[in-house]
């Protein structure tokens, strides 16, 4: 029969290897976060984050939902709200990327 002693020597250990095989995954995982991130350009306010300061100003908000693409004169917030404009949709029918007209 196994001891509460031992029991508890026997978390103790398990607690430690979770902990190490957490801190394996983790970079894979933070790796695969900021990939997605990056791809589909959103901010922390999407994401449900507020700001440093927990604040947000008008300005700084507007500012953020700005345009993310152009193409000459025609533009495109990224929004996920709404149909992609023509000029988008014919650049990824094409078989082409966005992400090339990305204003950075």
């Amino acid at each position: 029969m196994t001891t509460y002693a031992e029991l508890q020597a026997q978390i103790k250990k398990l607690q430690e290897q979770a902990e190490q095989v957490k801190a394996k995954e983790l970079e894979t995982v933070v790796a695969d976060i900021k990939k997605k991130i990056s791809e589909y350009g959103l901010t922390a306010e999407q994401l449900g984050f507020s700001s440093a300061t927990g604040k947000t100003s008008k300005k700084a908000a507007t500012k953020e939902s700005t345009v993310m693409y152009k193409k000459g004169d025609q533009t495109w917030s990224g929004a996920t709200r709404g149909r992609k404009p023509d000029w988008v949709k014919e650049i990824l029918e094409a078989g082409g990327d966005i992400e090339e007209y990305r204003v950075k």
